[in-house]
């Protein structure tokens, strides 16, 4: 990278942390801490939900994808703007209906304590090792575009850039400091500033990379592709495999805790659909430009590194200072999801289990400064689950496997019990614990050395699990558990106790609070800000003066449309 992407990466990052100290002044309770509040305007909260799915490891794993297999990369993400059309619809403002902070809270109204304790230690499990993969995934690229001069410390030897191992290190306490400062209201900030940024840089990027020499436009793209490269299926991600995708997606915008923040965090029902309707389409109109770019770079080289493409086609296309730019803003976009997860289950440890278990007494600065070190706490565990993550499968296979096996066991009983009254406590054990063991069977017993292939019966089966185990996975990780709620719904007597809780809670009078007028101005001083610094960089890299001074325009823009919106809902 050059001097400029330096400079603009550097003053990116310390915008964040001005913006995560503005708002941390705002943290008075633990409400506002997890919660922000309840006052976060719509479009925050569903461009927020946006970049929650976003990360680095889009950049690395999805886009690693693009670049080897082409065009399902996109029908991939296609799916998870059809999950969050459905979860506005029938989901978000459910959760918003039922007046809890936290996600944990209606667990327990719902299930029981038991559900809480179980839910909290086995997905914090789960999201904190999906986490530490992001986290993997942007040293990758932090690693690949730094490089340092002999003696430097933290250099890497072999390869004379940023070691991988220091980069997790590094980035990893930024955003620790980050999430302990500012609390949701940061998050949420943040994910809008990226969203923009990111949105912008590969508009720009997109028909640029097509536009390079050795494509030579659409149609030369297409002519070079390789075969099936435009399909929408390819190899193990089959149709199937997308309807299964999708379906998965519906329990985890429904279900994960950090999605249900961002339902729980605006004022009212009609809020939180909007905002999972925003999600939605953003994602149905803007995976074509966001994958594009590995895909094309496909053709420029062909022996790159899968998890670098993403980051090399840009390298290859973009001015100084753009570079900087995006980098910077993929290190926000997975600096968002990593934060969202520290706050949703500090969030919880805090509330939940420090009050109520020990602490029931505690005042709110006593409950805000027992978040910050929970969340201390949590990074750093985060930070040691990240550098494990190469002795696991590498990023892609640690993904793919978690998700398609534990996320619908886990997820599906709190999304059906909020809809339905007839279950109880007894779905999630039921759920969880044949759907596990099924799951390790199914991972591990049928491998080649796994402990059913001793079964000569068996011979036959073995192989054809092997040979589709991603369909196995699909079917015992998101056919089996809805086949179980379903027997479990047909089989239930009356309005089950939990379900009359939540009613109970429904029907407590709640004051709603106006959104908030402050992140429209933020959002749109950082944008005429960062406008401003490109036009700088148009003037000192005058070859390329063009393209510096259409994003800088873009930027200038999008601030002042910031700034109309927010006055037309003041009058």
């Amino acid at each position: 990278m050059t001097v400029s992407d330096y400079i603009v990466l550097f003053s990116y990052v310390a915008g964040v942390f001005v913006i995560g100290g503005l708002f941390g002044g705002k943290i008075k309770t633990s409400r506002d801490m997890f919660a922000a509040g309840g006052s976060s305007p719509w479009w925050v909260s569903g461009l927020s939900g946006f970049m929650t799915m976003f990360s680095a490891g889009t950049f690395v794993v999805w886009g690693g994808i693009a670049y080897r297999l082409g065009a399902v990369a996109i029908s991939i993400s296609l799916c998870y703007g059809i999950s969050a059309l459905l979860v506005g619809w029938f989901i978000a403002g459910r959760w918003n209906k039922t007046g809890v902070t936290t996600a944990a809270e209606f667990i327990e109204l719902r299930f029981g304590k038991a559900a809480l304790q179980f839910y909290t230690w086995s997905g914090m499990t789960y999201k904190l090792i999906s986490v530490g993969v992001a986290l993997y995934s942007v040293a990758v690229l932090l690693s690949a575009l730094v490089s340092l001069p002999h003696g430097a410390p933290f250099r890497e030897a072999a390869t004379g850039n940023l070691s991988l191992t220091w980069a997790i290190l590094i980035f990893g306490g930024i955003v620790v400091i980050y999430t302990v400062v500012g609390g949701l209201w940061a998050v949420l900030m943040t994910d809008v500033l990226q969203f923009i940024v990111l949105t912008l840089a590969v508009t720009i990027v997109a028909p640029m990379i097509l536009g390079h020499a050795d494509v030579g436009g659409i149609s030369g793209f297409i002519a070079q592709a390789p075969e099936g490269f435009i399909s929408p299926v390819s190899g193990d991600f089959t149709w199937t495999f997308l309807v299964a995708w999708t379906a998965i997606h519906v329990f985890i915008i429904g279900g994960e805790w950090a999605f249900v923040q961002r339902f729980l965090c605006v004022p009212t029902e009609r809020d939180a659909r909007k905002s999972s309707w925003l999600f939605g389409v953003m994602y149905l109109v803007s995976p074509v430009l966001w994958m594009l770019p590995p895909m094309v770079y496909r053709i420029i080289d062909p022996s790159a590194d899968p998890k670098e493409a993403y980051i090399l086609a840009c390298r290859e296309v973009l001015p100084p200072g753009v570079v900087g730019l995006m980098l910077a803003a993929m290190f926000s976009a997975t600096a968002s999801m990593v934060d969202s997860q520290l706050n949703v289950f500090s969030g919880v440890l805090t509330r939940d289990f420090y009050r109520n278990m020990f602490r029931p007494d505690a005042g709110e600065r006593n409950l805000v400064n027992t978040g910050r070190f929970i969340t201390s706490a949590l990074g750093f565990l985060l930070i040691a689950l990240a550098l494990a993550v190469p002795h696991m499968g590498g990023a892609e296979n640690v993904v793919l496997s978690v998700t398609s096996l534990i996320v619908v066991p886990l997820l599906a009983p709190t999304v059906w019990g909020l809809i339905s009254k007839r279950i109880g406590a007894r779905s999630v054990w039921m759920t969880a614990g044949i759907c596990f063991v099924a799951g390790a069977v199914v991972n591990f017993g049928f491998t080649e050395d796994g402990f059913m292939t001793g079964f000569s019966s068996l011979e036959n089966l073995s192989a054809w699990i092997r040979a589709n185990m991603r369909l196995m996975q699909q079917l015992v990780g998101v056919l089996l558990p809805v086949v179980i709620l379903a027997c479990l719904e047909i089989r239930g007597d009356g309005v089950d106790t939990g379900w009359l809780n939540v009613e109970k809670s429904i029907a407590v009078t709640l004051v709603h609070t106006e959104s908030s007028k402050l992140p429209g101005l933020i959002v749109g001083w950082s944008m005429l800000l960062l406008g401003a610094l490109m036009t700088v960089l148009a003037l000192v890299h005058r070859e390329s003066m063009t393209v510096l001074l259409v994003f800088s325009v873009l930027l200038i823009t999008t601030g002042t449309g910031v700034f109309i919106f927010n006055r037309k809902k003041d009058s």
